[in-house]
């Protein structure tokens, strides 16, 4: 078999995409992440940093779009209108390629093959003629897709020239994700981003002219219990001022093989409580400024998922979940969120108290553990 039809048979797969991806295909662009230095992250930690050619992405571009037809192929050769486990077999064991290749593929056939996600941390670190020839590209061979999306950091984003953002805008790029985090500088240095919250409005600013959807990710918690108030404030204030298409909400949490971690242990970072970071939420809410973005709390570190909808219509209705679960007595805010890390709950809307979880709660009152360090580990095994 040469070198050619090796290629064709796999693609390299980075670790992590956003929850709001699960239906996208995944493309590689870069590997890890060129910063790798936030203190809470440990998706790229003791990895190195690399750019991918465009012979080598293209080469990953007719990889995928191969095992695709195949998967059809053998679809059709069965006489079914559904990809299931025989026609997966067929082509894992007929054609030799990895299961995972074929999984990944078929999955996206799934999902009708609608939108792609290009990987790693920085996409737009490569060269921007480069990423609009991949795009293009892409969408030759995959003429069914509807939205192409990407990683990006606001540093890169804020030294890239608009004529750059425009072009690879036309070229088929249509949503970024940039980690904001935080918009107070004091927090933004304490997580070591490695960007001013200046960089941050300047680079989301860029990207909403541009004509990018924008995702902005605003971490609770980031501040621990000492600048919890900042945190809101300051970030509510940046997200105001760029006003972008999407704010999602991702709980911190320090992880044991994190700086955050070490920070914690030294005592220079306290760690919020599940109760801390719905209070900075309803902060953050009702600091937020006349904007027109969605709010989305679409990841499971987050205690409430109900917090969601649009901003100016829906603000109230968000705070007063908010409010609804701190008004809650004790008893059951403790039931909720005992339940909720247990996976008994999704929602708010979804509560209610149980003789089990009544003893989950009094044996943990009863132990030398807190509820707060029990939830701790818990959060911990999910990731």
């Amino acid at each position: 078999m040469t070198d050619v039809d090796d290629r064709r048979m796999s693609f390299e797969l980075g670790p992590i995409r956003p929850p709001s991806e699960a239906g996208s295909i995944l493309l590689r662009l870069t590997r890890n992440c060129p910063w790798n230095q936030c203190a809470f992250c440990h998706s790229y930690k003791g990895q190195k940093f690399s750019r991918r050619s465009v012979e080598e992405v293209r080469a990953d571009i007719d990889a995928i779009a191969h095992i695709a037809g195949r998967i059809r192929e053998e679809s059709e050769k069965k006489g079914r209108p559904i990809i299931d486990r025989e026609v997966l077999s067929s082509v894992i064991t007929g054609d030799g390629i990895d299961e995972q290749y074929v999984r990944q593929t078929a999955f996206w056939l799934y999902h009708g093959m609608e939108s792609l996600f290009l990987q790693d941390a920085d996409s737009l670190v490569l060269r921007a003629d480069d990423v609009a020839e991949i795009l293009i590209y892409i969408r030759e061979k995959f003429p069914a897709i509807r939205r192409i999306t990407t990683y990006a950091r606001a540093k890169t984003i804020s030294r890239r020239s608009m004529e750059d953002l425009v072009k690879l805008r036309r070229a088929g790029l249509d949503r970024l994700h940039i980690g904001l985090e935080s918009g107070s500088d004091t927090v933004l240095k304490l997580i070591r981003k490695g960007v001013t919250a200046e960089e941050h409005i300047n680079a989301g600013k860029k990207a909403m002219e541009a004509g990018f959807e924008l995702s902005e990710y605003y971490m609770p918690g980031a501040g621990g219990r000492e600048h919890l108030e900042e945190n809101a404030r300051e970030s509510a204030r940046v997200l105001t001022e760029i006003n972008p298409t999407f704010i999602r909400l991702r709980s911190v949490v320090p992880l044991p093989d994190t700086p955050l971690f070490q920070l914690m242990n030294d005592g220079l970072w306290a760690v919020p409580t599940e109760e801390d970071r719905v209070r900075e939420i309803g902060i953050f809410l009702k600091s937020l400024g006349d904007i027109t973005s969605t709010v989305k709390s679409d990841h499971i570190m987050n205690l409430l998922e109900d917090i969601e909808g649009r901003f100016p219509e829906d603000r109230e209705r968000m705070i007063q979940t908010v409010e609804g679960f701190m008004n809650m007595p004790l008893e059951h805010r403790e039931l909720f969120i005992i339940g909720r890390r247990l996976g008994r709950f999704r929602h708010l809307s979804d509560y209610r108290p149980s003789p089990e979880l009544e003893q989950m709660r009094m044996k943990i009152k009863a132990s030398d553990a807190s509820l707060d360090d029990v939830i701790l580990e818990v959060l911990w095994n999910y990731i």
